[in-house]
């Protein structure tokens, strides 16, 4: 069994949580998620099986979109709705929708975020949710992402009351904290934040509506239509760069061959695939560390072409 599923994670469940039903429910081990949704977030998290393992980096690597709501006037200690309240502000005059927009538009291109404490990062060897749950503070490091849009899905144009709630959408780079996010709209609109609900509506190429739950998929394992809904490995390489060979050059590419850099990609600084004239991807090469005219080989996907 090959493919990436793009599953729907339901909220209680860690990602790892979903590979451990998938791993029973088809039967082999050799399964990944491709990024950690924290266990109250819903939505797209595709799986890699078999041979697509090999690819569940470049798909954490590619951009994600999220939908959620924010609440303001009250942090909490997870900066999410599981943790406990760690400080108030009430809000005392209408939020309007013009400050709400500025805010989003401040914080939209490259900012810097610092991770929260309950989050899966590591600091010497220890993820940071073991500290918190110690009790221990610990210095953070912080980190660059890129928010490329953030829209208010709400209609209203003024927020009343002593706590209030919109909702939003936002795109963005991978190693993005959308619970950050919602704290950092809080602080520039001057009051504690957090995020209360959120949900993934797409993850590299996959969006909402290509996935299946956990109980669909085991329905068609049952029937033996599992393989049906699997995803070639190769779409979870659509945002990258592509370098097209023919047969003879693809006998040498499972061997680990250099290859001449074409001059339409003599710009690119990241992975890029090489596939054959059908669109089968082969294996990820980069350029030469220092031979600048060629690339090297990062990983070969299949040995056999066929």
């Amino acid at each position: 069994m090959e493919g990436i599923l793009p599953l729907f994670k339901p909220a209680g469940l860690t990602s790892h949580d979903c590979v451990y039903q998938l791993r029973k429910i088809l039967k082999t081990k050799k399964i990944g998620h491709t990024g950690t949704l924290d266990p109250e977030v819903t939505g797209v998290l595709p799986i890699c099986i078999g041979k697509a393992t090999k690819v569940a980096e470049y798909m954490t690597d590619a951009g994600k979109a999220y939908e959620g709501e924010v609440t303001i006037g009250y942090s909490t200690t997870t900066e999410d709705a599981a943790g406990e309240i760690v400080a108030k502000k009430p809000v005392m005059k209408p939020i309007l929708r013009d400050d709400i927009l500025q805010v989003f538009d401040s914080l939209t291109g490259e900012i810097v975020q610092t991770p929260p404490m309950f989050s899966a990062v590591k600091v010497k060897g220890v993820r940071l949710y073991e500290y918190a749950r110690k009790g221990i503070e610990v210095e953070r490091p912080s980190r660059k992402v890129t928010i490329y849009s953030i829209q208010l899905l709400d209609n209203c144009s003024k927020w009343t009351g002593e706590t209030i709630r919109f909702r939003f959408k936002v795109d963005c780079s991978k190693g993005t904290y959308i619970r950050t996010l919602a704290v950092m709209i809080g602080e520039k609109l001057g009051y504690p934040a957090h995020m209360s609900s959120l949900t993934r509506i797409r993850s590299a190429s996959f969006s909402l509506e290509d996935c299946f739950t956990l109980e669909e998929v085991e329905e068609l394992a049952a029937e033996g239509k599992v393989e049906t809904i699997l995803k070639p490995l190769e779409t979870a390489l659509s945002h990258l760069p592509k370098l097209k060979i023919n047969d003879k050059v693809a006998e040498k590419v499972k061997n680990g061959v250099l290859l001449a850099i074409p001059e339409n990609l003599k710009s690119c600084t990241g992975p890029i695939v090489v596939e054959t004239k059908d669109g089968l991807a082969l294996a990820i090469y980069a350029k030469h560390p220092s031979k600048s005219d060629l690339l090297k080989p990062v990983k070969v996907l299949r040995s056999n072409p066929e």
